[in-house]
């Protein structure tokens, strides 16, 4: 008598609702904490609101005004990426709490993709500050097609930047984290492009810009909201930077699980 499995999607249930479920907390882990969601959600914003609007050659031509929220936007979606993985990650292992959760019969997996939902949605959320100021105050427009675009070259863009969060979060103590997140996010969005246009970039600069994964994601961002072609090496780098912090990851969260459970 032969027995049939069950289909896939029956095992799939339980994985979905877990996942759901860490998400749910960790979401709200970061709510009951404020200034963490009123830095992540305003800082793009207010960089937009004083370092662009004013400038009126940017804010009354469309393209121009496109790019520079997309630039910001990129920004944006690092920054939730860096924090909520980096940051957030080495701030829950130093709690009790979590190596309570690690000795549960569930395996990491839903409890790591409860990490990549979260930091997803707050790199959504930190998105809003800017579109509503660049509907606002600027002259930016994006078409349907290229809005739908850039809804999901948000999850492309944050892929690379939560598996470096996970590598810095796993391997390192809190403060050691949240100084490397700034350390790292901030050079990275200079260098990359997202606070100065490329044009603007001296040879040398330029160069070594496009080899980032900042600057990778910066240009297939823009490209994507505004049709102004970018690097011809844009994808390559990016999906190479992403091959690179995915081993960084792994590597740091069979570590930290070997170094505290074995």
């Amino acid at each position: 008598m032969t027995v049939t499995p069950p289909p896939a999607t029956a095992d799939l249930r339980p994985w979905v609702a877990l996942v759901r479920l860490h998400a749910r907390y960790q979401f709200l882990e970061t709510v009951r904490v404020p200034i963490a969601v009123i830095g992540n959600l305003l800082f793009p914003g207010l960089a937009l609101l004083f370092f662009v609007v004013p400038q009126g050659a940017i804010t009354t031509d469309p393209l121009a005004s496109t790019a520079a929220i997309a630039q910001l936007g990129t920004f944006a979606v690092m920054s939730a990426c860096l924090f909520t993985h980096g940051a957030g990650v080495a701030e829950d292992r130093a709690q009790p709490f979590d190596t309570f959760v690690r000795t549960l019969p569930a395996r990491p997996g839903p409890r790591l993709a409860g990490r990549v939902v979260n930091g997803l949605l707050w790199a959504y959320l930190a998105l809003t500050p800017l579109v509503l100021i660049g509907v606002l105050l600027t002259s930016a427009t994006l078409t349907v097609p290229r809005a739908l675009g850039a809804v999901a070259m948000v999850a492309l863009v944050a892929v690379p930047f939560t598996l470096l969060g996970m590598a810095i979060g796993y391997a390192m103590s809190t403060k050691a984290a949240l100084a490397v997140v700034q350390c790292v996010l901030f050079p990275l969005a200079f260098a990359g492009g997202l606070f100065m246009p490329p044009e603007m970039f001296p040879g040398w600069l330029d160069a070594i810009s496009q080899g980032l994964p900042s600057r990778a994601a910066r240009d297939l961002v823009v490209q994507v909201t505004t049709g102004i072609e970018g690097g011809a090496l844009a994808l390559p780098v990016l999906l190479a930077w992403t091959a690179v912090f995915a081993a960084l990851a792994v590597a740091a969260v069979r570590r930290d699980e070997g170094r505290r459970f074995r």
